[in-house]
């Protein structure tokens, strides 16, 4: 309900050219940006708490140790 109403506002606050402020892109990249970290900070602290990588870069493998293994079909 929040976002169609939030939507609905933004939508008709288009129509009045008084709120037709021009934007110079380097401001909008750090307002993007600081809204970014400020909304996301909680979910940063808690990967960096529990040391979670998102890459795959350091990570432990497990599972298939040769790739011998892997191209044997086991058969009944």
């Amino acid at each position: 309900y929040a976002l169609t109403k939030a939507f609905v506002v933004a939508f008709f606050l288009t129509f009045f050219s008084v709120l037709d402020v021009p934007v110079f892109w380097p401001i909008l990249l750090c307002y993007w940006i600081f809204l970014f970290v400020l909304t996301m900070k909680r979910q940063i602290l808690h990967m960096i708490k529990y040391k979670y990588v998102p890459f795959n870069i350091g990570k432990p493998r497990y599972g298939k140790k040769s790739s011998e293994n892997s191209s044997r079909i086991p058969r009944d």
